[in-house]
């Protein structure tokens, strides 16, 4: 036999030497779950080691998160029923706490890379993404609502915005909302490939955003289908996308895999609160090693191709890093 691979893996250093996808902290963003008022920091049930901050909790974790390397995170408000109608008229609005939020951050922290949720429904009492009349997800009314929902982030100094909200035409719509008002610096990750999957229970619980009726399955896109993301893809890539997501992550691999192929723009994957939930119950089942299966699971999703990768694991491997 003149060629044996495992020449190449009979000791660490070689085995390190000839690795060929590198994961790091500096690949990863941490998702942040937010509540209004004062000492909260409440666990997720569903999603263990993650939890709700109030502002005053949430800025020494955002130091310890940086002495451990993080420093990218993206923002979720948790949003008072009282505070909701048809039209998401709360995202916009100045006593928002989460526009304040992230003023403060920005001022306090000015490194860090704050990204943002765009979409109706942490704001809608429907539920849904977009607007709801008579039952219908009525796309062009809505695009409206999300440049007003962007240019207020723009000015309370988000660095990225994520349109999360699967309309079409929403990028060229929110790009140019955003060059009109002065803020052609501010950066656009499209939710590119967003699928209507089982995989996103415990966000929903985190935040109670979940539709209260019907699904969503008209604007996010079916789990079988794969041709279609090339569409999406496309679409948003000449709408004016700085980057480009798909969610959720494990199960798409293959999507990852072909946009980073496709197009010259960085390519993030959001691995969702569902995947997350799969490992920490098993893990404290005792069926998984909880360290080994995180890394091979976010391993797996850089080796596909993401640039970068949202994931509810970012502060417990960055801790792993460390040590």
């Amino acid at each position: 036999m003149l060629i044996r691979p495992r020449r190449n893996r009979k000791n660490e250093a070689i085995r390190m030497m000839v690795e060929e996808t590198k994961l790091g902290t500096e690949n990863l963003i941490y998702p942040i779950f937010l509540e209004d008022g004062k000492g909260i920091k409440t666990e997720i049930k569903s999603l263990p080691n993650n939890f709700r901050w109030s502002l005053d909790m949430l800025i020494p974790e955002i130091e310890t998160c940086m002495n451990l390397g993080l420093r990218n995170f993206v923002l979720f408000p948790a949003i008072l029923e009282e505070l909701k109608d048809k039209h998401a008229t709360h995202s916009y609005a100045k006593e928002n706490y989460y526009l304040d939020v992230i003023h403060q951050l920005k001022s306090r922290f000015p490194e860090i890379v704050l990204m943002s949720d765009v979409a109706m429904d942490p704001y809608s009492s429907d539920g849904h993404d977009g607007l709801v009349e008579n039952g219908e997800i009525i796309n062009d009314k809505t695009l409206p609502i999300l440049a007003n929902m962007a240019i207020a982030q723009a000015q309370a100094g988000i660095d990225i915005l994520g349109p999360s909200d699967m309309m079409d035409g929403r990028i060229g719509f929110l790009r140019n909302a955003l060059d009109d008002k002065g803020f052609t610096n501010v950066s656009i990750m499209s939710y590119t490939a967003k699928y209507a999957s089982a995989f996103y229970g415990p966000f929903r619980d985190a935040l109670g955003s979940a539709p209260k009726s019907g699904n969503k399955k008209t604007y996010q896109m079916n789990p079988a289908n794969k041709k279609e993301a090339l569409l999406e893809a496309q679409l948003d890539f000449e709408e004016g996308a700085d980057m480009m997501m798909v969610k959720p992550a494990l199960c798409y691999l293959d999507v990852i895999h072909m946009l980073k192929e496709k197009f010259p723009i960085p390519i993030t994957a959001y691995n969702v609160s569902g995947e997350c939930a799969m490992v920490y119950a098993a893990s404290q089942n005792g069926w998984l090693n909880y360290e080994a299966t995180m890394s091979e699971m976010l391993l797996s999703i850089r080796r596909a191709g993401a640039d970068g990768i949202l994931s509810y694991f970012a502060k417990d491997f960055a801790q792993m890093v460390k040590r």
